[in-house]
């Protein structure tokens, strides 16, 4: 009887957890500067101009800032397997490895 999940199950679910918070990131900048456009545009008279420009910013913003997480993620990714295939002994095709020592 299995009692407690496994490690990629955890792992799965930190990751669905991640994903589902990013996303709620964006689309709640988007509304709060929706509402600040919205509201500018009403106080000032100027009906859709602080809307859509305020709405466009923040989509832009929000995915330059996917973009440089994304790729700060990759980098730790890399770093992570280039350590693990360094760890890892090198075979050369008589079964010995890179060292001459029987594996």
């Amino acid at each position: 009887m299995k009692v407690l999940p496994d490690q990629r199950t955890i792992a799965e679910h930190q990751q669905s957890g991640q994903t589902l918070g990013r996303g709620m990131d964006f689309a709640l900048v988007v509304l709060v500067f929706l509402g600040i456009g919205y509201g500018l545009d009403r106080w000032l008279g100027t009906r859709p101009a602080f809307t859509i420009g305020l709405v466009v910013f923040s989509v832009v913003g929000q995915f330059i800032k996917m973009y440089f997480e994304y790729t700060a993620t990759m980098k730790v990714h890399e770093a992570e397997r280039a350590a693990a295939m360094q760890s890892q002994p090198r075979y050369k095709t008589d079964g010995r490895t890179a060292d001459g020592q029987a594996a």
